[in-house]
């Protein structure tokens, strides 16, 4: 098993997206990148914390590798539009891939060339090394509680 965490935009849509993958052994959404080990949806969106919306998955290497993982993850959103999906905006929306190991720097880092040029140089997604991970937990129990 390996873990993955990606910004994406709102982690609600991506999660439920990366859930039906085969290969995929659990998500869980949460914020990642930001000054402190802990914070909650509120201190968040106020564009403080600089924590971005990430989805944390785990999946079995027999089935699917990280470099899958990764081309996913440039499927699922744009990543040409900085700090913004759609009609979400703020830096806790940015495309950001935050590694656990040197292997995957260099491993999204290929990646990231191969859509860079497929978008003719548009990419902003950054990457980063994992900082201050949180689940969110209580906020994605109230979210399927009340739209599923």
């Amino acid at each position: 098993m390996e873990i993955a965490i990606l910004g994406l935009g709102c982690f609600w849509g991506p999660e439920i997206k990366f859930s039906k993958l085969n290969g995929i052994t659990k998500t869980e959404v949460g914020y990642c990148g930001g000054n402190s080990s802990g914070t909650n949806y509120r201190e968040v969106c106020s564009g403080n914390t600089n924590h971005a919306e990430v989805v944390k998955i785990e999946f079995d290497t027999k089935k699917l590798s990280y470099e899958d993982v990764l081309s996913h993850f440039f499927e699922m959103h744009d990543p040409t539009t900085l700090n913004r999906q759609g009609p979400d905006t703020g830096t806790q929306y940015r495309s950001e891939i935050f590694f656990l190991n040197e292997k995957q720097e260099e491993t999204a880092k290929k990646v990231l060339t191969k859509y860079n040029n497929k978008y003719n140089g548009k990419i902003t997604t950054k990457i980063s090394p994992i900082k201050n991970y949180c689940k969110a937990e209580e906020y994605h129990q109230k979210y399927l509680e009340k739209n599923f």
